[in-house]
């Protein structure tokens, strides 16, 4: 893709997300081949979108458990970018009115107390745990905003953030090096019915290996992760549709529990 089509891929997406206008499909030629142009226009959406929904303050990282490649079909993990303005505090309130199709995803969290700057040595778990400050639970906020997801190939779900459409974060918890956070347990209930539970060490059998993989991929792309930034790690359950009206509450073992209400109308 030339720099015309990467501009032109990312005003499209930008204005289907903004209106809430179900995506079909990118035109042929603005369509990205892999991931290296996938990102590429991710960060031109990013670029498009600050104005909109707040500069970029959060990561995520998708399909890095085995039951969410199995839910979409897709081999590896996969990146995306969480806009301040899609951050929420729990308990929180979301209308659902604002998604085509919203989901919610458990995942365990981290905020960055130190750097993880662009570099040519790849990092390791343990070094990337060294730079987290706190964890948490969360609740990622996703969107099916396509006409039919399963249509898509994978590099423009890479370039529209792979879902993402917010979050709802829980309370921060310090003393980190104390936590096994494979070995810790994630639960989502909907309307007080328990719909999924999982584990830590089902994410790359350690959250800290995604947080590793992301740091080593922006390294690859010339980009860091900065001291403040929180990084959603995958999810432990398998995402779960919310229906307007629902109250979904999720737990982390020794990290807390969240919860958000969606009311409204279906858009």
């Amino acid at each position: 893709m030339n720099t015309a089509q990467i501009d032109e891929a990312a005003a499209l997406l930008a204005e289907h997300r903004l209106a809430r206008k179900p995506l079909d499909a990118l035109p042929v030629g603005m369509r990205p081949a892999d991931e290296v142009e996938a990102y590429a226009v991710q960060d031109a959406l990013h670029a498009r979108l600050v104005a909109s929904l707040g500069a970029v303050t959060g990561h995520k990282i998708g399909c890095t458990t085995s039951v969410m490649q199995a839910f979409l079909k897709i081999p590896n993990p996969c990146a995306g970018g969480v806009f301040a303005r899609t951050v929420h505090a729990s308990p929180a309130v979301v209308p659902h009115g604002d998604f085509v199709r919203v989901g919610v995803e458990c995942e365990i969290v981290a905020r960055l107390a130190m750097p993880l700057p662009p570099r040519t040595a790849p990092y390791a778990r343990a070094e990337v745990a060294e730079a987290v400050g706190a964890v948490m639970a969360g609740m990622e906020i996703v969107d099916a905003r396509y006409v039919d997801y399963t249509r898509l190939d994978t590099p423009t779900l890479i370039a529209d953030d792979f879902f993402d459409a917010g979050c709802v974060l829980g309370p921060e918890v310090t003393g980190v090096r104390d936590i096994d956070l494979s070995a810790v347990a994630g639960v989502t209930w909907i309307n007080g019915v328990e719909v999924g539970r999982g584990r830590g060490g089902d994410v790359m059998g350690h959250p800290f290996e995604a947080l590793a993989w992301l740091a080593n991929k922006r390294s690859e792309r010339g980009l860091g992760i900065a001291a403040g930034e929180f990084v959603f790690l995958g999810s432990v359950v398998e995402t779960k549709w919310v229906a307007a009206g629902d109250h979904v509450v999720m737990e982390v073992d020794r990290l807390g529990r969240i919860e958000a209400r969606f009311p409204g109308v279906a858009a």
